[in-house]
């Protein structure tokens, strides 16, 4: 079949197969460029590892460290009639690299919030690593069920203690607008918690600590993003920045369960790109378009891979980590500059719908949106027919 993007709002219902391989296959060779990264990990874990900075992350370990790798995920698969998600086939794509590579590398389909997912991780390591040097935990997620009760929690993005309006770039109609969003409820707060914050994330590490599979010494990271005025509204004061602090606890109960093992834990905090989780978020798309033209501009901008490859190499396996003052490993440093913001800030006061291509980059957030799908590469022909049922090896 020919496969044509099909955009519903702020999400892209189809993938191309070939396109997200093309996509997964400029990032390893991005990290193989590098060259190997000195003391790197050996053993990793990925809950989340399909898209964004999850798959970066699994990219790096494996191309940049030489690293065995379990990934973690929850896609659908495709068939003749229709395509898979594009975390399917950039699954299929990083491991059949890590095959021709001679990387050993495995993967467990389903819902990581579960039981059942996190023994079958287990029994793996278990049979077939040993014992994980890294974890990484990137998962995102609308919603989740609570293993131990069932109960089905859902996330809001919504901010904190009153309703606010602000400048909006609408993609669908790509103009600029305004937005209501309605201030979230106590309810709605503590379940965004519960789905994004640090509950999971613990007991990942409780289960693989039970299970004598965490090695000494070893390293764990959550990832988040903080930004700063512009975004604070709706990202920072908000349900989902109170969901972030709760990652802070979790580092803490962490390092805590695990200070026998001399474990490592850390929120990474990173940079604001396009993901299929930010593209959701209102304000973002501006935010993101703007921030592109000002460090594009300073030759200083940095997509999913250039994020993690630095934060594995300066941050994570570094001799000389970098902190913000939040007790993070700060690899957004670059973003929060204060010029930076500055003219980020001067864009966003001055912008119009008839000044979007002048003052913005939003025809590359566009682009950085459609290659999540495998879409708009250079290398791809969008008008030959592929079979969209593509099949992941090593799929546990």
């Amino acid at each position: 079949m020919v496969v044509k993007p099909k955009i519903r709002g702020f999400i892209c219902t189809n993938a191309h197969p070939q396109g997200c391989a093309a996509h997964v296959q400029e990032q390893i060779a991005y990290v193989k460029a590098q060259g190997p990264i000195a003391n790197g990990p050996k053993n990793v874990l990925v809950i989340g590892a399909s898209t964004g900075y999850g798959l970066a992350s699994r990219i790096t370990a494996a191309f940049g460290a030489g690293a065995k790798t379990l990934g973690i995920f929850f896609e659908k698969e495709g068939s003749e009639r229709k395509t898979a998600s594009a975390g399917w086939y950039n699954t299929a794509a990083f491991q059949q690299a890590a095959d021709e590579a001679g990387l050993w590398s495995k993967n467990i389909n389903g819902d990581a919030f579960s039981d059942e997912i996190k023994a079958k991780t287990v029994e793996t390591i278990k049979a077939e690593m040993g014992k994980v040097d890294l974890v990484i935990y990137s998962l995102a997620s609308p919603r989740r069920t609570d293993p131990k009760t069932g109960e089905v929690y859902s996330s809001t993005l919504k901010p904190i203690g009153g309703d606010i309006t602000t400048k909006n770039l609408n993609t669908s109609k790509r103009e600029i607008d305004e937005v209501t969003v309605e201030a979230a409820n106590e309810d709605e707060i503590a379940n965004t918690v519960k789905v994004m914050g640090g509950e999971d994330w613990e007991l990942w590490i409780e289960a693989l600590k039970e299970a004598d599979v965490l090695a000494d010494n070893f390293k764990t990271s959550a990832y988040t993003y903080i930004g700063k005025e512009l975004t604070w509204p709706i990202y920072g004061h908000a349900t989902i920045g109170k969901a972030k602090e709760d990652l802070d606890r979790a580092t803490a109960a962490i390092k805590e369960s695990t200070a026998a093992l001399n474990g490592e834990a850390y929120v990474s905090s990173l940079n604001a790109v396009v993901t299929q989780a930010s593209s959701a978020i209102p304000i973002m798309p501006l935010y993101i378009s703007a921030l592109f033209k000002v460090m594009k501009a300073d030759g200083t901008y940095e997509g999913t891979i250039e994020q993690i490859n630095a934060l594995f190499r300066e941050n994570l396996y570094g001799e000389t980590p970098r902190f913000d003052e939040g007790g993070h490993l700060f690899q957004n440093y670059k973003e929060l500059e204060d010029d930076v913001q500055a003219r980020v800030q001067h864009i966003w006061d001055t912008v119009k719908t008839d000044t979007i291509d002048e003052l913005t980059d939003y025809v590359g957030y566009h682009n950085e949106f459609l290659r999540l799908f495998g879409f708009g590469i250079d290398e791809i022909d969008y008008e030959q027919d592929v079979n969209p049922d593509v099949a992941i090896n090593n799929l546990i």
